[in-house]
């Protein structure tokens, strides 16, 4: 996925931007859901390898070097545990990659609003190209002078047909 180049409009081929949209929606909106189905199962392993070391901990205070078990002293070690920082290293990685595609999905709700904007400037031929006010009064005497040399050639006509 690349999310720079997906949420970018391209605001010549505004037609294609707006037929992707609802499929590159449809798939950050599912990359978001797997992200977060992936922080979910992350916390899920984190609690239970944090249950798994307190249960070893109380049954074994000694292996840890702990002279008196205490909630603070059992937290800190479960803390100290290398299971335990490997799952949670893990899950402050998925809950990154749940912010990026968050970030994502929210860019192209963005780029939705910004085509929709485009679509009705363009509609107000925003981006024609600049117009030059009309001469009327030379596009007038244009005209005269095409009728003049108009009635010119045809009483020339209607003279040789008369000599004839």
């Amino acid at each position: 996925m690349d999310y720079l180049d997906d949420i970018r409009i391209d605001e010549s081929a505004l037609d294609v931007e707006w037929l992707r949209q609802a499929s590159l929606t449809f798939q950050y909106g599912s990359h978001q859901a797997k992200m977060k189905r992936i922080v979910d199962r992350k916390k899920e392993e984190l609690d239970l390898v944090k249950a798994d070391l307190d249960k070893k901990i109380r049954s074994k205070p000694e292996h840890y070097k702990i002279d008196k078990i205490t909630e603070a002293a059992v937290q800190a070690t479960i803390l100290q545990q290398e299971d335990y920082q490997e799952i949670n290293s893990e899950l402050i990685d998925a809950r990154y990659e749940l912010e990026i595609a968050s970030a994502a999905l929210r860019s192209l709700e963005q780029k939705k609003s910004a085509l929709e904007n485009l679509v009705r400037l363009n509609g107000q031929n925003y981006f024609a190209g600049p117009s030059i006010p009309r001469d009327l009064t030379k596009e007038w005497e244009q005209k005269e002078k095409a009728k003049a040399a108009n009635d010119a050639v045809a009483k020339s006509m209607q003279r040789k047909r008369r000599d004839e």
